[in-house]
């Protein structure tokens, strides 16, 4: 095979043919498909590393299924910070043998990562529902107790009950067994995946704000108090889905 054919198939191969591609070549006389292999074994030692960072993350989900407690729940939310926009939250349960790699705290992700992951999680969830808070909730009972309901709404929506709900530093009032986990969503699995939910929908309805209020460039700066939008709200005030208790010092 030649070496672009070579390159093409290791593209191709799942992670458990890529080591005999990577043996294989290592044997070939070629000084470029020696290089090709080489590439190929950091390659495979990335995957061995994010296998066993997936691993620890699901941890938790384990051992509360292994002692009987299924399904469990994980839970995030996303916009706390924005001046603009909602505060969304997203309740998920995985299947049990779900591992898919590279999922992590949505801040952690390239937005190209986050979309692909987004489809893949959303595919194969056993049940997923957001919960939204918009700006004038949140200016009428404060970012916290907004983001609080959110997470009930989504809880409450959620077609398979959950026998336990893992959460990024909140809690909330549910009969259901509850355990809050400072920083989850980059220790906590199904955290991590509802984080990237929450995101994506967020970042998604914030694409249509901007086709409606172009002026504060919300499709890159998503709501955030960035210079550009800074500026913005200098010059044209605020919009109708702008939070006026998170602006009263900029305008």
């Amino acid at each position: 095979m030649s070496l672009r054919e070579l390159r093409e198939e290791a593209s191709a191969a799942s992670p458990e043919e890529l080591e005999e591609l990577a043996r294989m070549m290592g044997q070939d006389p070629r000084e470029g498909v020696r290089k090709l292999a080489s590439s190929l074994e950091k390659r495979i030692a990335s995957l061995l590393r994010e296998r066993e960072r997936i691993g620890q993350m699901r941890r938790m989900e384990t051992e509360l299924i292994e002692s009987g407690i299924s399904p469990v729940a994980g839970v995030d939310e996303a916009g706390r910070g924005p001046l603009c926009g909602p505060v969304v939250s997203c309740t998920l349960i995985l299947p049990e043998d779900f591992s898919e790699l590279w999922i992590n705290d949505s801040k952690k992700l390239t937005e190209k990562k986050r979309e692909e992951l987004f489809r893949i999680i959303t595919q194969n969830a056993v049940a997923c529902e957001v919960g939204v808070a918009g700006p004038d909730v949140i200016d009428e009972i404060n970012i916290l107790r907004a983001t609080i309901r959110t997470v009930e709404e989504s809880l409450s929506r959620i077609k398979v009950k959950p026998a336990f709900v893992l959460l990024d530093a909140l809690k909330v009032d549910t009969d259901i067994p509850q355990r809050s986990i400072i920083k989850g969503d980059a220790k906590v699995y199904s955290i991590a995946a509802a984080s990237i939910v929450a995101k994506v929908t967020r970042d998604h309805m914030m694409y249509e704000y901007d086709s409606l209020y172009p002026e504060y460039h919300l499709s890159s700066n998503k709501g955030y108090g960035t210079a550009e939008h800074i500026e913005a709200l200098k010059k044209y005030g605020p919009s109708p889905i702008h939070r006026k208790t998170f602006i009263g010092n900029i305008i």
